[in-house]
C-alpha cells in the first residue's frame, strides 16, 4: 500500500547543523530518501540524532534482535547520537500489566547491553515516564492535530484490533501525539521504522511543521522534520510462519532462552510435508521463514541455504536453524547472564540516562515556552 506522506522539505536539525532533504509522497520515495540518509550517515554521523525504543511489555525476542537491535548497535558504533526510549507510559494504553513495568524495563536494558549497545556520550537509555519536561509538550502538541487525523491513523487501528479492545481510551487514541513528543523533545531527526510505522511519523512531522509555522515565523524552527530510516531486514515471522513474531502469540524465541529451550521451540516450528527444501515465500511461507532466519545468522541468501539443505527435509532445516541461531546468540546470552547479576549497574544506566534526557528536555521546553510567549 502506498502511504501518502506529502511533498515537503525536511529540515534535519541538530544544534548548529542543518541539512535539507527532499521528501515525496510514496513509500518508494520514502525508501529512496532512507537510502540517501544511509549513505550520508556513515560520513556525517554527528549531523543526525536517532530516536528509537520499545515498550516494556516483556523481554525481547529474536525478531527484535534482527529487526532493530543490530541496527541500533551499528548506528551507535558509527558515532550517531542515539536516544533509546523505553515507552513505559504507553504500556498503559492497551496492556493490563503495570505490575511488571519496572522489571520489564530493567530486562529491556539488559537485552540492549547484551546485544552490544554501550551507554555513553552518544547513547542515552531512559524511560519516558521519568522525563516530565518532555511530557509537558503533550498539551501544545495536541492543539496541532485534528480528531479526523487521529481517527484515520491506520497503525492505531491495527494496534487497537491486535489488543482486542472494544472501546478506545484517550491514551491509545492520542498515542501518535505522545510518540511525537518522544521524537521531538530531543530533536530527533532520524527514526528507524518499518513501513507500518510511517503514518505515526507523518503525524510527528505534521505537528513539527505546524508548530514551526505558527510560532517560528521570525526565528529558526524549534523542531526538525524527522525522517524515516527504513529497516532493511524483512519482517520476522513467528515459528508458526504465518504471524509476526510475538511473545503473546507464543511463536517467539526470547533472547534470554537457553540453547536447549531454543532447540525445543524450533523443533515445534511449523513446516510442510515436502521433503525438498526450497525458498518460496508465497507458497511455502513457513519453510521460507526458517530459511530467512538461518540467512540472518549465516549471511547466506535464503536460496543458498535451501540449496544446501536440498532433500534433507524439515528435520535438517530445523537442525540447521538451531545450530546457527545458538551460535549467533551465544555471546549475547553469556553477557546477559553476567548483567543479570549486577542490578545496581542496570539502575545506574537508567538513572544516568534519565538525568541526561531531562537536561535535553528542559532545554527544548525553554525554547518552546519562549516562542509561545509564555515566559514569566
Amino acid at each position: 500500500m502506498l502511504i501518502k506522506i506529502g511533498l515537503q522539505k525536511i529540515i534535519l536539525n541538530r544544534a548548529d547543523k542543518m541539512a535539507e532533504l527532499e521528501y515525496s509522497g510514496t513509500y518508494e520515495a520514502a525508501l529512496a530518501t532512507s537510502r540517501k540518509i544511509e549513505e550520508d550517515i556513515v560520513k556525517n554521523p554527528s549531523k543526525y540524532r536517532v530516536l528509537t525504543g520499545d515498550r516494556p511489555t516483556g523481554r525481547l525476542h529474536i525478531g527484535h534482535y534482527f529487526g532493530s537491535l543490530q541496527n541500533r548497535v551499528r548506528l551507535s558504533k558509527l558515532g550517531v547520537p542515539t536516544m533509546i526510549l523505553i515507552a513505559d507510559y504507553q504500556v498503559l494504553t492497551d496492556h493490563d500489566a503495570y505490575q511488571e513495568i519496572s522489571q520489564n524495563t530493567k530486562q529491556l536494558v539488559i537485552d540492549y547491553l547484551a546485544a552490544g549497545i554501550e551507554p555513553g556520550e552518544n547513547v542515552i537509555i531512559f524511560p519516558h515516564s521519568h522525563i516530565p519536561e518532555a511530557n509537558q509538550l503533550m498539551v501544545p502538541f495536541l492543539t496541532f492535530v485534528t480528531n479526523a487525523e487521529l481517527s484515520r491513523n491506520p497503525t492505531v487501528k491495527e494496534e487497537i484490533q491486535a489488543a482486542g479492545m472494544n472501546t478506545v481510551n484517550a491514551g491509545m487514541y492520542t498515542y501518535p501525539v505522545h510518540q511525537a513528543v518522544d521524537i521531538l523533545f530531543c530533536k530527533g531527526n532520524v527514526v528507524p521504522v518499518g513501513k507500518d510505522q510511517l503514518p505515526h511519523l507523518e503525524i510527528t512531522r505534521t505537528i513539527a511543521r505546524r508548530f514551526n509555522d505558527k510560532f517560528c515565523k521570525n526565528c529558526e524552527p524549534v523542531f526538525p522534520m524527522p525522517q524515516a530510516l527504513l529497516s532493511k531486514t524483512p519482517s520476522i515471522m513467528g515459528l508458526d510462519g504465518t504471524q509476526k513474531m510475538s511473545k503473546s502469540r507464543g511463536n517467539a524465541i526470547m533472547l534470554s532462552a537457553t540453547e536447549d529451550e531454543t532447540a525445543k521451540l524450533i523443533k515445534k516450528a511449523k513446516t510442510d510435508g515436502e521433503r525438498l527444501i526450497t525458498y518460496d515465500p508465497v507458497n511455502r511461507p513457513e519453510v521460507a521463514n526458517l530459511l530467512q532466519l538461518i540467512s540472518l545468522c549465516t549471511k547466506e541468501t535464503p536460496e543458498a541455504v535451501a540449496a544446501r539443505i536440498g532433500e534433507g527435509g524439515g528435520g535438517m532445516l530445523k537442525n540447521e536453524l538451531t545450530v546457527a541461531l545458538n551460535e549467533t546468540l551465544r555471546p549475547l546470552r553469556e553477557k546477559r547472564l553476567q548483567l543479570e547479576k549486577d542490578p545496581e549497574y542496570i539502575r545506574q544506566v537508567l538513572n544516568d540516562g534519565v538525568s541526561r534526557a531531562r537536561a535535553i528536555a528542559e532545554s527544548t521546553l525553554k525554547e518552546v515556552r519562549s516562542v509561545m510567549n509564555m515566559q514569566i
